[in-house]
């Protein structure tokens, strides 16, 4: 062994002593961090906060063996060169909006009405502020955090772990008895006075001001370096939750006390309300209290107190039944319309944009906003060069409510709204419906001529809640159409071996380099293997959304059984469209949808192109232990112990596909009393037919 010099011998001996000086003091600021952030009672000036911090600092500089990620948690990790993908085991789902007090009435209604509770029966409720910032999932396994998520498109989150450990509101270890898994949820934000000090400090180092504090926490968290998080002034509400293997209480209200015990920061202003009265009257009183508020909040959320509830009431499209936003109302402002431009959509639909002013309203300063439709132009009389009223409520989109008129200038005309598309010169035609009703919508006629529309199809393919290629966006996608690399969806997944032959590479192009090209070759790869749902809403078939993609893709398992049947289905009176329109929630409008794009020979061309590049998997799995998961389920007739809406929900629950009408390819009729017509069908094709309290029984 080496002897040690007496520099070596004495450094040791400081070392040791600062070592044991440097435990103290990280134990004094853990125990001050949770005063302060999580019990809101702090014991020391923050003047001697800082104090004690500094020291930390002084001797951490002389002696560098000292910084440890236990010691110093809130500085960590390398920057990432981009966020790996989570999947959420439990969806983040979206919230309903609601904007009148009468529709808070309806909702504690509408609740009632679904559980089957008479009119004179409480429901408890939950309602806490809507805080205006960025949703979060932490998961903690046996107490420790080992993964943070954003929300993502609610089913896929970017991976921030490295990022939230540097959030001083966010335990790194949960207090208690926590759940061996517990996935915990909440909203992280920017309060306005660090919201302010923050774009101070950007105007001085010459750099843009952020538009809102929600921007800027979301900004924030999502930086690929975490030391450039750590130095912005984030916070953490928790307010719900997603994985948990042991649920620590049986009411919304009980689990909030829990994620406190945990160690979470709640909002206090959180009550549980009897009635709807006593919801709009905490409604008002969050109303009264916004402006002092030190965050900004756009609403009250309303949460059905009981979980078994909750349970009960389950979801419909992305939403929960359970839940609902009661947004505050929306700003307004006013300001010149100088313009009005005709966007094209990936339908054809051609869309009035305003092009205003900017003006700040809510915090956001806006230069364009959504005119609907040329019938909402004629009927509020806006013109170019009024001075308009804007508003915007929320993350809504701004619209022009309408015309300052005794502000217009004299040389106003009223707008003609154009019937030829901007993009191709194609007639923009609004169709009519059976009724001879004519759509709201003018369409271009130009079909797949119109490059508009190829163009936002490829922008709608590459979307986050569709195939989300990263790096592939809509300055991306508009030069690679332009100088004709990508014209289809096929295309894409053909570029990287299009390019290797090419003899000018994208790498030496400008705007790219060698790492971003790797990157997005690495991206589209990726996404060779995606969930049927989503490749189903990224064809971008019109009146397909997400809800109805997911509902095709639970109901057929395969993108080619779909295919299959909605190919046969051009005929109204097929055997295949008669299965479409039997799909819950599908319906005429969307059969007829499907049976158009499936019997377009181009489409079908360009379909074999994408099939040889992409395999649409099946989505991840619902119940499929139970015994009826996978079956095709028809409710006729009245139901005694539950709604017919609670009991559809409940089969979807389950893993079975609940059907509108009987065929030959039903599995199960449950029949109540007065069951007619789709008794007589079941009993013809031969159709096993129970009893509510047999199907109770079965899916017990």
């Amino acid at each position: 062994m080496t002897s040690q010099s007496p520099d070596q011998i004495r450094r040791a001996a400081r070392l040791a002593d600062a070592r044991e000086e440097h435990a103290r003091l990280a134990a004094e600021v853990a125990q001050h961090d949770i005063s302060y952030h999580q019990e809101d009672a702090p014991t020391i000036s923050d003047a001697d906060y800082d104090a004690i911090r500094r020291r930390m600092d002084s001797l951490e500089a002389r002696f560098p063996e000292l910084v440890d990620l236990f010691a110093k948690p809130r500085i960590g990790a390398a920057p990432a060169e981009k966020f790996a993908k989570v999947k959420h085991v439990v969806p983040m789902l979206s919230l309903g909006n609601i904007f009148d007090p009468d529709e808070a009435q309806e909702f504690v209604a509408r609740v009632k009405r679904f559980l089957g509770l008479a009119e004179s029966d409480g429901v408890a409720v939950t309602a806490e502020p809507k805080i205006d910032g960025l949703s979060c999932s932490l998961r903690y396994v046996k107490g420790e955090l080992v993964q943070a998520a954003t929300r993502g498109d609610g089913f896929e989150g970017e991976d921030v772990t490295a990022n939230v450990r540097t959030i001083k509101e966010i335990p790194h270890r949960l207090n208690g008895n926590a759940p061996e898994i517990c996935e915990v949820r909440g909203e992280i934000y920017m309060t306005k006075g660090d919201f302010a000090a923050l774009n101070e400090r950007q105007m001085q180092q010459g750099k843009p001001a952020f538009a809102n504090p929600r921007n800027s926490a979301a900004g924030s968290l999502r930086q690929l370096d975490p030391s450039v998080t750590a130095q912005r002034p984030l916070h953490f509400f928790a307010y719900a939750w997603g994985e948990i293997s042991d649920m620590p209480a049986t009411t919304q209200h009980g689990m909030i006390e829990a994620l406190h015990h945990f160690g979470f920061k709640t909002n206090p202003l959180t009550r549980q309300c009897q009635s709807a009265d006593e919801l709009l009257a905490h409604w008002h009183t969050i109303e009264d209290q916004r402006a002092a508020l030190p965050y900004d909040i756009d609403g009250v959320v309303y949460k059905v107190d009981d979980l078994d509830y909750q349970r009960r009431l389950g979801f419909v499209s992305r939403a929960p039944r359970w839940a609902t936003a009661h947004k505050f109302a929306a700003e307004k402002a006013t300001t010149l319309l100088r313009d009005i431009e005709i966007q094209v959509g990936r339908t054809g639909a051609l869309t009035p944009v305003a092009k205003l002013e900017p003006v700040t309203v809510g915090g956001v300063v806006v230069s364009n906003a959504t005119l609907h439709n040329e019938d909402e132009i004629t009927r509020k009389d806006i013109r170019i060069g009024d001075t308009v009223i804007v508003q915007r409520a929320g993350d809504v989109i701004p619209q022009v409510l309408g015309p300052v008129t005794d502000k217009r200038p004299a040389e106003a005309k009223p707008y003609a709204f154009p019937h030829l598309c901007p993009a191709c010169g194609s007639v923009a035609v609004r169709e009519a419906d059976a009724k001879g009703e004519l759509d709201v919508v003018r369409r271009c006629t130009g079909g797949l001529i119109c490059p508009a529309q190829s163009i936002e199809r490829l922008k709608h393919f590459c979307s986050r809640n569709a195939l989300d290629i990263e790096g592939l966006g809509d300055r991306q996608i508009e030069l690679f159409h332009a100088e004709g690399l990508v014209m289809t969806p096929a295309d894409i997944f053909t570029l990287e071996e299009r390019d290797r032959r090419a003899m000018k590479k994208l790498k030496d192009r400008e705007g790219f380099g060698e790492t971003s090209v790797r990157n997005l070759f690495a991206a589209i790869n990726a996404r060779r293997k995606v969930a049927v749902n989503r490749f189903i809403f990224a064809l971008g078939i019109r009146h397909v959304g997400e809800t109805n993609a997911r509902r095709l893709a639970r109901h057929f398992g395969t993108f080619e059984a779909l295919r299959s049947v909605a190919s046969a289905a051009s005929d109204p009176a097929s055997d295949a469209r008669a299965e479409l329109n039997a799909i819950e929630g599908v319906g005429d409008v969307v059969a007829e949808a499907l049976a158009e794009f499936f019997s377009e020979k181009h489409n079908e061309a360009q379909l074999e192109a994408l099939l040889k590049e992409v395999s649409p998997e099946p989505m991840e799995a619902v119940q499929t232990s139970s015994p009826v998961a996978g079956k095709t389920i028809v409710f006729t007739g009245a139901l005694e112990k539950m709604t017919r809406e609670e009991a559809k929900a409940q089969a979807e629950r389950l893993g079975a596909k609940v059907s509108g009408s009987v065929s030959r390819k039903t599995d199960l009729v449950v029949a109540g009393p007065g069951a007619g017509s789709k008794l007589d069908k079941a009993s013809e094709f031969g159709i096993e037919v129970i009893s509510e309290d047999e199907w109770l029984a079965r899916v017990s």
